[in-house]
């Protein structure tokens, strides 16, 4: 039997979802609505059983607590949700059994980029995120950047000593997320990037992640759909799916 699913934003990543879904058998989309579309009531006439959410950061956490409290699957690939709201999120979905996916990136490639740079940072104890996207980008820094920043975050390492740094401009430096700098670029003719940069004694190791087309994102948004209503909580990557 096909899946409902409703895809809640109508930019260039709810077009693409959209598209994915039309063309493939397992899945019936139901709808794709915009912001001033009345969220709960279109999963309730739709007979939503997921939703994915490609809105803005302004909306995303109303947006997941609307989709939860319906009882529709939420796979949300809008950034912005900030610790504690995500585990907020995974709390109420636990206490009602719910399985649901925030998704940071759907793309394989920057998937395995989070995972080896993890695996990388138990070797140096200093490393920099830079994250590029396009100027129709809004947010900064990127549920990416966030989200490996977190996973780096995650490997016990030994410190140097921090000497007190001194920024003749505020934020010279880039934001910090966990204590590791990002630096977040918004430009034209970027579509995604992302460096993770170790520096060590006489040597630096570099692993760097490029979307060239947006569909990379084709595999991760299917295995989302096709794994999100066999999950009884509410994940944080897709990385624990693969």
């Amino acid at each position: 039997m096909s899946i409902r699913v409703l895809v809640n934003g109508a930019g260039r990543m709810g077009q693409l979802a959209a598209t994915i879904l039309r063309e493939h058998p397992d899945f019936i989309l139901v709808g794709m609505i915009k912001r001033d579309d009345d969220l709960a009531a279109e999963i309730k006439k739709n007979s939503a059983q997921i939703v994915i959410d490609f809105t803005q950061a302004e909306a995303v956490l109303n947006n997941t607590r609307i989709i939860i409290e319906t009882g529709a699957h939420p796979i949300i690939g809008t950034s912005g949700l900030l610790q504690n709201q995500v585990k907020q999120l995974q709390i109420r979905c636990t206490e009602l059994g719910l399985g649901g996916l925030i998704v940071p990136n759907f793309s394989l490639a920057a998937i395995l980029m989070m995972k080896y740079a993890k695996h990388i940072s138990s070797y140096f104890s200093q490393f920099e995120i830079i994250e590029a996207h396009h100027s129709r980008k809004l947010d900064s820094p990127s549920g990416t950047a966030i989200r490996t920043a977190e996973m780096l975050a995650e490997t016990p390492k030994i410190l140097p000593p921090q000497k007190k740094q001194h920024e003749t401009i505020p934020h010279a430096r880039g934001a910090t997320h966990q204590h590791i700098p990002i630096h977040s670029i918004r430009l034209p003719g970027v579509l995604a990037q992302q460096q993770v940069i170790f520096g060590g004694e006489g040597e630096t190791l570099t692993i760097q992640y490029n979307t060239i087309d947006q569909r990379c994102y084709v595999a991760g948004i299917l295995l989302a759909c096709q794994k999100v209503s066999q999950l009884n909580e509410l994940v944080y990557g897709l990385e624990h799916l693969i």
